[in-house]
């Protein structure tokens, strides 16, 4: 079963449309004598097309041949500690959606730099995200593109690295943020278009740090944008992914490497040798909740 562009633009654009039809009617069946079914429904609809959209996404893959990884320059410099990464698991986010199968998370562990705040169970539940040296590290053009998508208005939230507030990430925050699709969930965002059907995306970007807009030309180790904590993210850090179209509801996860590095695994540090990464650029957006 090969799901067209329209259809996967359907399927997704249905989920996300039945998702606050069903929180809507368990609240008024909370007031109202809704028959059971009317409540349910929708719940096991959202369900369905999830399922047809994951196992659509699951034949694809299986029936198409492996693609080679493409060959990119790395979009940071220095040292970094990578999170979730196609070196262990494809999909290495759990998921294929929104183009994930092969992204990284990757979080600047710079040498000599203040270490990175541990989780803490309990306290402090939140900190600010400047508390982390990966906020506002310089971002890099992975090769010679066009920009296609640039945004950088969302907040940088406090970090979620706690009990609580990584509770309040998987459940209520998450929900709201996956009923407003890729723009809520990846944040501030940049998507270049690399050339042959090749895209590459870079999310969770820092608020008013972009030096890109929509069309412009850019070259391979050109500054961008900085590491920031906007969208789905606990601390800051960079998730990196290439894609085969410019639209991530419904675009494929591409495999990938890096030009002169090998891929770290979740837990590995991986450091780009090649160039020394500029000072972040001063902002005064200020911190936010």
């Amino acid at each position: 079963m090969r799901l067209s562009v329209r259809m996967r633009k359907a399927l997704a654009m249905a989920s996300r449309v039945c998702w606050p039809v069903f929180f809507s009617l368990v609240v008024l069946g909370l007031v109202f004598d809704f028959p059971f079914w009317a409540v349910v429904g929708p719940g096991l609809l959202i369900v369905a097309l999830d399922l047809l959209r994951t196992y659509g996404a699951a034949v694809e893959r299986r029936a198409a041949p492996s693609p080679d990884p493409i060959e990119v320059e790395a979009p940071f410099a220095g040292r970094w500690l990578a999170h979730n990464s196609p070196a262990d698991k494809v999909p290495s986010h759990g998921t294929h959606v929104y183009g994930q199968t092969y992204a990284i998370d990757v979080i600047a562990e710079p040498e000599g730099s203040p270490e990175r705040p541990p989780f803490s169970p309990l306290w402090p539940p939140a900190r600010k995200p400047s508390a982390y040296p990966s906020f506002g590290v310089p971002l890099y053009a992975v090769a010679d593109a066009t920009v296609v998508h640039a945004s950088d208005g969302q907040r940088d939230h406090l970090s979620r690295t706690s009990w609580p507030m990584l509770v309040y990430l998987m459940t209520l925050e998450g929900f709201l943020r996956m009923l407003g699709g890729h723009a809520t969930v990846f944040g501030n965002r940049v998507v270049l278009d690399l050339g042959d059907g090749t895209h590459a995306a870079y999310a969770h970007l820092k608020r008013g740090s972009l030096r890109v807009r929509a069309g412009d030309r850019v070259t391979a180790g050109q500054q961008i944008a900085a590491c920031g904590n906007s969208g789905n993210s606990s601390e800051p850090h960079l998730h990196f992914q290439l894609t085969d179209g410019p639209d991530l509801e419904i675009a494929r996860g591409l495999p990938f490497r890096w030009r002169g590095l090998e891929t770290p695994a979740a837990g590995e540090h991986v450091t780009h040798p090649a160039r020394t990464a500029e000072p972040a650029p001063t902002s005064s957006t200020p911190d936010s909740a």
